[in-house]
């Protein structure tokens, strides 16, 4: 991939993050956006957080269908992060409600401030 191809590639993330510390069913939540190339919104760190995002491979995969997970209960936090990645559209929600979501959760964490992930 060229230097060009590459800068297009990054400048096409574009989020929307909402977290929600206690479970989606509750009002309160926070809200926050990201931009990459250059590094833009209101998240916290965003610098940092796109140059991760950039090296994760595959960060809203769900967890696939008929995964075993264990049954580790994380708390009620959830998230939703809409947008583009990579130029790809993404809606993907995660949750802190087994194992695997718990794994999901932490791949991602530096797009959830600590004030939602630490309640």
């Amino acid at each position: 991939m060229n230097i060009l191809a590459a800068i297009l590639v990054v400048a096409s993330t574009s989020l929307h993050i909402t977290i929600w510390p206690d479970g989606m069913e509750q009002p309160a939540k926070k809200v926050y956006t990201m931009n990459c190339a250059p590094a833009g919104g209101t998240l916290p760190k965003r610098a940092a957080a796109c140059t991760k995002l950039m090296q994760a491979t595959r960060p809203f995969a769900p967890t696939p269908k008929g995964m075993a997970c264990t049954m580790i209960y994380g708390g009620r936090q959830e998230a939703l992060v809409t947008g583009r990645f990579r130029g790809s559209v993404v809606r993907a929600h995660f949750s802190r409600k087994d194992g695997c979501e718990l794994a999901r959760w932490n791949r991602v964490g530096f797009l959830f401030p600590a004030s939602a992930n630490s309640r």
